[in-house]
């Protein structure tokens, strides 16, 4: 049955249907019966199965317009349809018993039609949590997400006014007639909603209210059931919290006296007492605890970790318990650098360890960047920087994308060098006290478990888990008790020590193998970088981490650095000089073998220029060589451009008349007077060489 428009209406298909089985040679055949009501048709009597009436009465019916036929059959998959109300009285009994109560069916075929699982009921349930953490079973998500499908339905059939007054025939909700429809489906679909009208229509109510969370049995995480409550555990956790760090026999022996009324415990904070009378069973007896329960509830995962952060440092708590980011290595080489110190692992003679500082290109794992002192200062991580542009310089290599530092000794250059975008393109800061976020820590272990223990005695820790890493060091006996015997190493020693190691260890096959097949780490680093890095600014750089000298501007010409005369690169570059100052500072930065190659030169904020060491050359020329000529000719050129801006900047000449000679001339009378004009000769010259005038003339002629 359907609805036309607002008529109950039934096909004709469903009242001249035949549900009942043909025999054939003696056996029923139930092939084209269909199941009426939920129930199959070899449960039904004959009578029920038989067509509601025949083909021929039918269209006897219509023709004489007994019944009402509000829609005619014909093309398209159009069928007939005969309004319920108009069929005889007969026929409409044999409809309910055939096919049910009309409201029933009404709302069970629209179940039919829209029940969906609720897919976002199902990823509720999933991602629910209870005040522990635990999650609900599978078996209750799958229950609940049933549960609230259903429910779904319902609230969207009841929202559907229109449904709704026809199936109730325009009465208020009838929970009867739903809940009866609801059991229909508790078969079809298996959820546990209850089928009491009464109970039914509180959970549908709750349901609107409150969601998915109604659905959740009250049973879940009941805390009134477990012997140790959520207020004892704190309480057993809070006296584990002494300083002296009580053992957890102890802790049970501290509870258990105060459940007796024997021990006063108070919140230092706010100075309140607990209340014995708190911490009772249901008789209101003290809940004493035996020791291997309250251990059970110190050493579960998360009070471990809750006393690990209050009685461990911070590395402790970290590596053991905090949990951390699990990463991957970048594919090109100079992507990123990772700045570390550290302290050689081998004394000095005092006692004392050298303070190392390195460098480290991340994907291939070479040292691109090394320092050494005795003292951690920041000039430490200054002179490691250095020694890194160093190396990118002698090699022709770019500007590594990111650095990854720790705010110990680079905190000063926070708004200088390590500011993203002054000079590195990112700059990451590391968490203070997370060794295992660096990747230089990973590589400085790598470096010392491996080159370093096999090319050095004495690496490894006193106290290390392996055996073969523990060094050989013997306690020396004395009035001090503190003495041990050690082998010692100067500076320079621990030095070359160390660089020998880094040359093996930058050297090595690079430890992807599968990824980098037969290349070593040096390798990776020069042939594989990132290829979107920029080349460096130098003069920007060396402003922050080269060497500076305070020096002047002489003769418009060059500066002396180091005792050695570095030339501008054009006499123009003295127009970008302070009025009355030609002092400047020279940042440089010395190669590999001590030399300065060329300075940068600024005043102040401002650039100035880029000068090259300025070439002497022999003034003998019997001795010139080749590059005595080529630092003549330089030094030839950068005078003629300086003669030349001279030349064509040359001041012009001006007189200058007092205000009171200008106004006596403008208005005296230009008069004209003759001015008599004495000529002296000279005594005894001769003009007999003018007088020839032809000579004159041929002179005049040649001159043309």
């Amino acid at each position: 049955m359907e609805y036309y428009g607002k008529i109950l209406c039934i096909s004709v298909n469903d009242l001249t249907y035949d549900d009942r089985p043909v025999v054939v040679d003696g056996v029923a055949d139930w092939s084209h019966s269909r199941v009426l009501n939920g129930r199959a048709p070899q449960d039904l009597p004959v009578e029920t199965l038989a067509p509601i009436m025949s083909v021929p009465n039918y269209k006897q019916l219509s023709a004489r317009k007994k019944i009402n036929v509000v829609r005619r059959g014909g093309g398209m998959g159009e069928y007939a349809l005969i309004e319920v109300a108009t069929l005889p009285r007969r026929f409409r009994e044999r409809v309910t018993a055939k096919y049910g109560e009309m409201e029933q069916n009404v709302l069970r075929d629209w179940f039919e039609r829209h029940y969906r699982v609720d897919a976002e009921a199902r990823s509720w349930f999933t991602r629910f949590r209870f005040a522990d953490g635990s999650p609900l079973p599978p078996d209750k998500i799958n229950e609940y997400t049933v549960n609230a499908s259903v429910l779904q339905a319902v609230v969207a059939v009841m929202a559907d006014t229109n449904i709704m007054r026809k199936a109730m025939q325009g009465a208020t909700n009838n929970w009867g007639e739903m809940t009866g429809v609801i059991s229909y489906f508790q078969a079809e679909f298996g959820h546990t909603l209850p089928l009491s009208p009464h109970r039914f229509r509180e959970r549908v109510t709750t349901f609107q209210k409150q969601g998915y969370e109604s659905l959740i049995s009250k049973k879940f995480k009941n805390q009134s059931a477990r012997k140790v409550n959520y207020g004892i555990e704190r309480l057993i956790l809070s006296l584990d919290s002494r300083p002296e760090r009580p053992y957890n026999t102890t802790v049970a022996e501290m509870y258990n006296m105060f459940v007796r009324g024997e021990l006063t415990v108070a919140d230092p904070e706010t100075g309140e007492w607990y209340d014995p009378a708190n911490y009772t069973d249901k008789n209101g007896d003290p809940l004493v605890l035996s020791e291997a329960t309250i251990a059970n509830y110190l050493n579960t995962a998360k009070n471990k970790a809750l006393r690990s952060k209050l009685h461990d440092t911070q590395w402790d708590f970290n590596n053991r318990y905090r949990p951390y980011h699990v990463r991957r290595n970048g594919v090109y080489a100079l992507s990123k650098i990772s700045l570390d110190d550290r302290d050689l692992p081998r004394p000095m003679s005092n006692g004392q360890r050298v303070k190392a500082y390195y460098a480290y290109d991340v994907v291939s794992g070479c040292v691109v960047g090394r320092a050494y002192s005795r003292l951690k200062t920041t000039d430490l991580f200054l002179d490691c920087m250095r020694d890194m542009f160093q190396t990118l310089d002698r090699n022709g290599w770019y500007m590594p994308a990111e650095l990854e530092v720790e705010h110990h000794l680079v905190q000063n250059f926070a708004d200088g060098l390590m500011k993203a975008g002054v000079v590195f393109p990112l700059i990451r800061w590391c968490n203070p006290g997370n060794s295992r976020e660096k990747r230089a820590e990973h590589l400085n272990r790598a470096k010392k478990y491996g080159v370093e223990k096999r090319m050095q005695v004495g690496i490894g820790r006193w106290y290390a888990s392996l055996e073969a890493n523990r060094p050989k060091v013997e306690k020396v006996y004395d009035e001090l008790n503190n003495t041990y015997k050690e082998a010692t190493y100067t500076f320079e020693q621990l030095v070359a020590d160390d660089l020998a190691a880094i040359d093996a260890f930058n050297h090595q096959l690079h430890p992807n193998q599968k990824m980098y097949p037969g290349m070593s780490r040096w390798d990776v680093l020069a042939s594989r970088q990132n290829p979107d890095l920029k080349p460096w600014d130098k003069p920007y750089l060396y402003r922050y981490i080269g060497n500076c000298t305070a020096t002047t501007i002489k003769q418009n010409m060059f500066c002396t650095v180091q005792y050695q005369q570095f030339r501008l690169p054009s006499p123009r570059d003295i127009e970008k000089l302070e009025p009355r100052n030609n002092k400047v500072e020279a940042y440089w930065l010395a190669d590999a073998a001590g030399n300065i190659g060329e300075v940068y030169l600024w005043q102040g904020e401002k650039y100035i220029a880029t000068c090259k060491l300025l070439e002497r050359y022999n003034e003998a020329t019997a001795e010139q060589t080749q590059a005595d000529r080529d630092a003549y000719t330089e030094q030839s050129k950068y005078v003629s451009q300086f003669d030349k801006m001279m030349r064509e900047e040359k001041i012009d000449r001006v007189a200058v008349l007092p205000s009171e000679t200008t106004a006596a001339i403008a208005q005296a009378a230009a008069n004209a007077m003759a001015v008599p004009m004495t000529i002296e000769q000279p005594e005894d010259e001769d003009y007999s060489e003018y007088m020839n005038t032809a000579a004159v003339a041929q002179a005049a002629v040649a001159s043309v």
